[in-house]
């Protein structure tokens, strides 16, 4: 009698790398449990079996994908001696990341889920807390900054973060509609010009 054989095994850890550059191709919504295993080369029940399901897999390649390409982002940001080269520094990293042509283009984080069914709410919800989370790590930069004195003091450091969080989401959009990278670092150039301007001390609207 012939004895079956044990289910072959997979590797975890390519599988899951796997499934992060389809999420980060086709966002949450748009990719199937089908386009996953057909990536991940194993079957559903391995699928269920080792990530427990299609949202928990989309989680775990969220935070594969935060450690893979936010590492240079993370260096950007804290070892810059200033505020401003941080923020330069972060949107230019960016911007190369988003235009490399061995990975899908833009921010997985970005663009995997802004608009979806009800049923997804709960992914909405876990991508915007991960974009506040590099919002609030920005401005915490700035903060330093003014502590460090190359940032005014009474700088309104959130209206600054939020300026620049706009513009590096928006950088993603660019690229995922075909900007080149020169385009990217030419929209760069522009937010940096408006640095110093940006340096006001925050006026409430009463005091306007």
């Amino acid at each position: 009698m012939t004895k079956r054989g044990r289910p072959r095994e997979f590797d975890r850890a390519v599988a899951l790398r796997r499934a992060m550059e389809v999420f980060w191709e086709r966002g949450y919504e748009g990719t199937s449990v089908g386009d996953l295993t057909a990536a991940m080369g194993i079957n559903r029940p391995s699928l269920y079996a080792a990530f427990g399901s299609k949202e928990a897999l989309f989680r775990e390649a969220v935070e594969l994908y935060n450690r893979l390409e936010g590492e240079a982002v993370e260096r950007a940001l804290h070892e810059a001696p200033t505020a401003r080269e941080a923020v330069e520094g972060m949107l230019r990293v960016n911007a190369d990341a988003y235009v490399e042509p061995t990975t899908p283009r833009g921010c997985m984080i970005v663009l995997s889920a802004t608009v979806g069914t009800p049923e997804a709410q709960a992914v909405r919800d876990f991508l915007a807390a991960h974009r506040q989370s590099s919002h609030e790590a920005l401005r915490n930069r700035l903060e330093r900054g003014v502590a460090e004195g190359d940032v005014p003091a009474g700088t309104d450091t959130e209206g600054l973060a939020t300026f620049y969080t706009t513009i590096l989401q928006g950088l993603s959009i660019q690229a995922r509609d075909g900007a080149s990278r020169e385009t990217l670092h030419g929209i760069v150039d522009r937010a940096m010009a408006a640095w110093d301007a940006l340096l006001r001390p925050h006026c409430p609207d009463s005091a306007r």
